[in-house]
């Protein structure tokens, strides 16, 4: 585990050396020679990961290959560096440059050179010292162990007291109903679930249940977990089968084949009604090697599993399957549990007055894992004084790594860290570098992984799409948990769980792979490569000048006072990545644009109002985002960022409900230069900009505010031209104009969301085409024709917002709408009925009714007609409509029992504010 940042930095160096350094005559032979020592390096590393290393002289081994590592790196860096900084004069520039200083180059890549030899020395010396001090027989402990104690854990689940479980009843009420039921084929129950959450335990209760018992003639719990053989599983199967029914195990079981154990398992189970647990399944290919052995006789078997790995819980199985995902345990069951740890020694057994404030906050940490909550009980049942307790809550990082009462969290989460692709595991702890309890945007979070250089190359597929995948996994496998989701399922926000990011703080900082200043200590010079500032305190100007990051993320939290001066760091001028989002900051240090290295500068939320005219050095910045700032212009020099793939710029005017929600920002012609731009949001149309922009064709995203009448073809033409574009955004210039789209003959075939701002004559006859189409926004629209009979039959609209979008008095959902979750209606003021068909919009989930503080036409008098079907719908939002409405869905009102049973929200002339949909593209 150790050794995986180390893994990922070498296979990084040896991306440059190939892509960039290796075409640099000066340094060939010992960039050749390096990169073969870096090959061997990997491959060690890599056997080595996953191994629980014991010794200092490992320690010092893995410390010695890091610190090489990133002396190669700042090697390259730094003569990159140079390269480019020959490459950005002009021509006439570069050769009065070479003519004079000549010399000077000479010396340099003379001094790299002897660097890189200095290096390849020190790492042909690792083995010698290695033979020297008899290190080569000292392998280290393999994660075997911990294996061993987790299986342990799961055996003894089964032997648990129910007195000694808290929060459970329900669930076992869910798991039972589901193996009772009438269902005569066989059945899957997937439990899934985090380390820690209590699956195990849950299953194990549910499994020991004797109602359970008697109703299978025959049961089995088998635990599989990361490794294991198939023929090892078949004989724990045959040999549990058994002794459940208290029958002699075959003698011969040990000398049996493959062939002959799944034919015993087959004439056993030929006419049984079984259970069969499978315990932490790592890997789908379980299924599909052990179903054989499972046969469906109708009899109403059942298979029940446990795994972290939500892909996993949720695999069409080919049978009959229901998922129950766990989830943390509610505050007053946590506090249960929690207390009969922690206070089983105290007088009368619970928690005194002056602890309580301190307990409670600790508590809090283990955010409703059950493990967690029992070991840091166990942990805390012997401290007694309020100073005692609130070390260990100031010093739960270190607790958590060094004390053996908490080792069992510590292992656990180990576990599934451990398990990760090397790639995987820098991306899992970059998300340390976010604050406790941080929402971490999806979109926000893969452009920082690209930029850092942790997201492979793929042909075909973007790099957006590999990062989109890495985060699935890391979502799969419980190591980020979903706070947010769109309509169609995908995050949108997550957060790591407390314990896991102490985890992860602790391994960064030990492997200088990030260190996080929250200013209760001095920061010491590590010489981290990522430094994330997370403080009220604004004295932190001496502590950012002492390292040489890559990445400088900052987090304002509470009355922040921070400046660079008028200069970065002499430090930072390596970075590729500076996040400032938020910061109270309004002008630029002078020599930002000398970052060559940078991929991602984020100014979002700041009071800057221009960019530098020089923006156009940076050269290698991948991602620009300007969103909410004061920039209202930019240079002309932008045109040179030929690298550039995302450029987010809008403002919010902070009017949600009016027709004006947000301004673009003014771009140069030659911005059509950017041909690997993919996201474009929001540019002001003015002069030939649309009309340019269709030579942007890889454009997938892109927002354009004040289109104007006369504009209509060219846009339509550009459009048509974008043909990966997934994301429309179109506003005019004011609330009369027209947004005449009609001409758009073939609308970009992978469209999935589509806002308009503007009056429409009629609806675009295009509109019935969209088959990929997830979310449709029509804001002031004023449409008088029914919109519904053209997007009814939509295969894939999720989400439909309508914004002052229609004039009729009446909205008929006859029919379809098969994927509809999120229905919100805002200021239709004529409307006063809405009929709803059954079995049209099944699967909604949120419907949201509101009109606008100032308007007076409140027609809508009762819930829409046929509202009984909506089978699924969770929440209701009825936000200052009428109060005859709102009386309606109140206790004792008429409407009141068709909603009972859902989460009902009522605003009657409040503030309502509504979430600015043409945000939504970036």
């Amino acid at each position: 585990m150790d050794s995986a940042p180390t893994a990922l930095l070498v296979g990084k160096i040896m991306d440059i050396l190939e892509n960039e350094a290796y075409s640099i005559a000066a340094v060939r032979d010992e960039v050749d020679e390096i990169k073969q020592e870096l090959v061997s390096m990997t491959s060690f590393l890599e056997d080595v990961d996953g191994k629980k290393t014991q010794t200092e002289a490992q320690k010092a081994w893995v410390t010695s290959v890091r610190d090489l590592t990133s002396d190669v790196e700042d090697i390259i860096d730094e003569f990159m560096y140079l390269m480019y900084e020959q490459q950005s004069r002009g021509r006439f520039a570069r050769w009065i440059h070479r003519t004079i200083h000549i010399p000077k180059n000479l010396f340099y890549r003379r001094k790299i050179a002897n660097k890189l030899q200095k290096i390849t020395k020190m790492i042909k010396a690792i083995p010698e010292r290695n033979k020297r001090y008899a290190l080569d027989g000292v392998v280290g402990t393999s994660w075997d162990d911990i294996s061993k104690w987790v299986k342990n854990q799961a055996v003894s689940s089964l032997f648990i007291n129910e007195d000694e479980l808290v929060g459970i009843d329900g669930k076992k009420q869910t798991l039972t109903a589901w193996l009772l039921n009438e269902e005569q084929h066989l059945t899957i129950v997937s439990v899934v679930g985090m380390r820690g959450s209590g699956k195990t335990t849950l299953v194990a209760k549910t499994f020991t249940n004797e109602t359970i018992k008697r109703h299978f003639d025959s049961y089995a719990w088998i635990i599989v977990s990361q490794t294991y053989v198939i023929e090892d599983l078949f004989r724990s199967l045959i040999k549990e089968l058994h002794q459940a029914r208290n029958e002699d195990v075959p003698a011969d079981l040990l000398s049996m084949g493959y062939r002959d154990l799944l034919q015993l398992l087959l004439n056993y189970l030929e006419s049984k009604r079984y259970l069969v647990v499978l315990d932490d399944v790592w890997d789908i290919k379980l299924w599909r090697e052990i179903r054989i052995a499972l046969p469906d006789r109708q009899l109403g078997s059942r298979i029940m599993l446990t795994t972290r790995k939500e892909d996993i819980a949720f695999h069409c199985f080919g049978v009959e399957s229901h998922v129950h995902c766990m989830q943390p345990l509610e505050k007053n069951d946590a506090w249960e549990l929690f207390s009969r740890k922690s206070f089983s020694t105290f007088d009368g057994k619970c928690c005194p007055p002056e602890l309580e404030k301190i307990a409670w906050e600790l508590m809090e940490k283990c955010k409703g894992l059950p493990l967690a909550i029992i070991a840091l009980g166990g942990l805390m049942s012997s401290k007694k004084s309020a100073a005692e307790w609130s070390k260990v809550y100031n010093g739960l990082n270190w607790h958590l790594t060094s004390h053996h009462l908490l080792e069992p969290v510590k292992s656990i989460l180990l576990l599934s860290f451990n398990d990760l692709p090397y790639r995987l595991k820098h991306c899992f702890l970059y998300c340390s570098l976010f604050p406790e309890d941080y929402l971490i945007r999806r979109k926000r979070l893969i452009r920082l992984w690209i930029a850092e250089g942790f997201v492979e190359h793929a042909r075909g597929v973007t790099p957006e799409q590999v990062a989109d995948s890495y985060l699935t996994e890391l979502v799969f496998r419980s190591m980020l948990q979903v706070v947010e989701r769109n309509e169609t399922g995908r995050p949108k926000s997550c957060q790591m769980h407390d314990l896991m990011r102490e985890l992860a703080l602790s391994t960064s900082e030990k492997e200088k792979f990030s260190v996080v200043y929250d200013g209760k200590e001095a920061l010491e010079d590590i010489g981290a490569r990522r430094l994330s500032i997370q403080t009220t305190d604004g004295g932190i100007k001496s502590c950012i000048g002492t390292s040489r990051p890559r990445s400088f993320l900052l987090f304002v939290t509470g009355i922040f006072s921070f400046s660079f001066s008028k200069s970065l760091p002499s430090g930072f001028k390596l970075l590729r990545v500076l996040d400032l989002e938020d910061a109270p900051i309004d002008k630029l240090p002078h020599n930002l644009v000398y970052l060559f290295n940078l991929r991602y500068l984020s100014l979002k939320g700041s009071q800057i109002k221009e960019l530098p005219k020089a923006i156009g050095l940076l050269r290698n910045l991948l991602t620009l985002n300007i969103h909410n700032t004061k920039i209202q212009v930019l240079p002309r020099g932008i045109s040179k960022l030929l690298n550039l793939r995302h450029l987010i710029m809008y403002r919010y005017t902070g009017e949600h409900m009016n027709f004006k929600t947000a301004n673009g920002t003014r771009v140069p012609l030659n911005i059509s230069k950017l041909k690997k731009l993919e996201v474009l949001s929001f540019v002001e149309s003015e002069g030939n900009i649309i009309r340019l922009i269709g030579n942007m064709t890889q454009l997938t995203r892109i927002g354009i505010m004040n289109v104007k009448e006369r504009d209509a073809m060219d846009l339509c033409d550009s459009i048509q031209k974008l043909k990966l574009l997934q994301y429309l955004a179109l506003m005019v210039s004011d609330e009369e104009e027209f947004l005449d789209v009609n001409a758009l003959s073939s609308p970009p075939p992978h469209l999935r969301r589509l806002t308009f701002a503007g009056k429409l004559q009629k609806v675009p006859p295009w509109f019935s085409s969209l088959q990929n189409l997830t979310c449709l926004y029509l804001h002031w629209t004023r449409l008088d024709e029914d919109l519904l009979p053209h997007i009814e039959a939509l295969p894939c609209l999720g989400r439909l917002l309508l914004v002052n979008a229609y004039v009729g008095n009446e909205l008929c959902f006859n029919r379809g709408f098969p994927k509809l979750t999120i229905l919100e209606l805002f200021n239709l003021p004529l409307l006063n009925k809405i009929t709803i068909a059954e079995g049209v919009m099944k699967n909604l989930q949120l419907l949201t009714i509101a009109e606008a503080l100032k308007s007076r036409c409140m027609e809508l008098k009762a819930l829409p007609q046929g509202f009984e079907y909506l089978s699924k719908l969770e929440t209701l939002e009825l936000l200052s409509v009428s109060m005859q409405l709102i009386e309606s869905v109140q206790e004792g009102g008429v409407d009141h029992p068709k909603v009972k049973h859902i989460n009902v929200i009522t605003k009657y002339r409040s503030k309502c504010l509504i979430k600015a949909h043409l945000c939504s593209s970036t």
